[in-house]
């Protein structure tokens, strides 16, 4: 195994009752983190594979093999990281480039957070919401920041370790200083298969990349620019998550206005919404 062999990817549900769900993609061989992403789902096969696409846009290449539990969240990403491989080399064409890799007992409670959400008491979802809405994007900065700590930081020599010792980055972006070799399959972030890739398996206007419903998207940008439009910091964005949810509670006619589906079904056809609070 070396450099950019392969890519494993996988899911972390423990947050799932704050309605926060985790995903991390990593190159095993250099330790490096690819991606963790925070979101309100984690097992929609269009928002993992979108977590991979911008990875490889950004960086300009692809790893040879992604690697996954049998998932159905991971189909896409297989699919579609196999149909980028094979519209850079069709001899690959008939194959698939992704492992499959069986893990005991790790099946999603689907099921269980189904019927959770179908039993929330009414009134509630604008709680769940508005935690998602301030939430999600300031732990996304919180985590990017970690992620660039840990890539950039040398490993605790381990003596019986035979992965190089190093920092990740170092070792994705100079492997011959560590005699290894470097497998990236280099791409083209605007080709004609990138972006097919992007309308097969992950379109931007699905609704699992859109943060809350759109109506409520609405009221909390106006009530958050209604309190002032603060930074968001770890200082403060409880006290900020305390002011919104006020607004909310104390405006009644919001309720008459807005069907809120709080954790709603992450394939539910939804349009997306955008808000625009600032972060530090």
């Amino acid at each position: 195994m070396r450099v950019n062999d392969v890519w494993c990817v996988d899911q972390h549900d423990k947050l799932k009752r704050y309605g926060l769900a985790l995903h991390t993609g990593i190159d095993p061989f250099s330790g490096k983190i690819k991606w963790m992403r925070v979101w309100h789902s984690n097992s929609n096969p269009r928002l993992v594979f979108r977590y991979y696409l911008e990875t490889i846009k950004q960086d300009g290449y692809t790893s040879l093999v992604t690697q996954s539990d049998p998932g159905t969240e991971n189909f896409n990403l297989a699919k579609g990281h196999s149909f980028i491989r094979q519209s850079l080399d069709p001899d690959l064409i008939g194959t698939l480039q992704h492992r499959f890799m069986r893990e005991k007992n790790n099946l999603p409670p689907e099921i269980v957070w189904s019927n959770h959400r179908r039993n929330f008491m009414p009134g509630f979802e604008d709680v769940l919401n508005v935690f998602k809405w301030i939430f999600i994007p300031w732990l996304q900065l919180e985590i990017d920041a970690y992620v660039s700590r840990v890539n950039s930081t040398k490993k605790r020599a381990q003596r019986h370790k035979i992965l190089p010792h190093g920092p990740a980055d170092d070792i994705d972006e100079h492997p011959e200083r560590y005699n290894a070799l470097n497998f990236k399959v280099l791409i083209d972030p605007n080709a004609d298969y990138i972006q097919e890739a992007e309308r097969l398996y992950a379109p931007p206007d699905h609704p699992i990349f859109q943060l809350v419903p759109p109506e409520f998207a609405y009221w909390a940008q106006l009530y958050y620019e209604m309190i002032g439009s603060p930074p968001v910091t770890r200082e403060n964005v409880w006290n900020v998550y305390e002011c919104l949810l006020d607004k909310f509670e104390n405006n009644a006619g919001v309720y008459n206005t807005l069907n809120l589906s709080g954790y709603e079904d992450a394939n539910a056809e939804e349009d997306p919404a955008t808000s625009t609070v600032h972060y530090h």
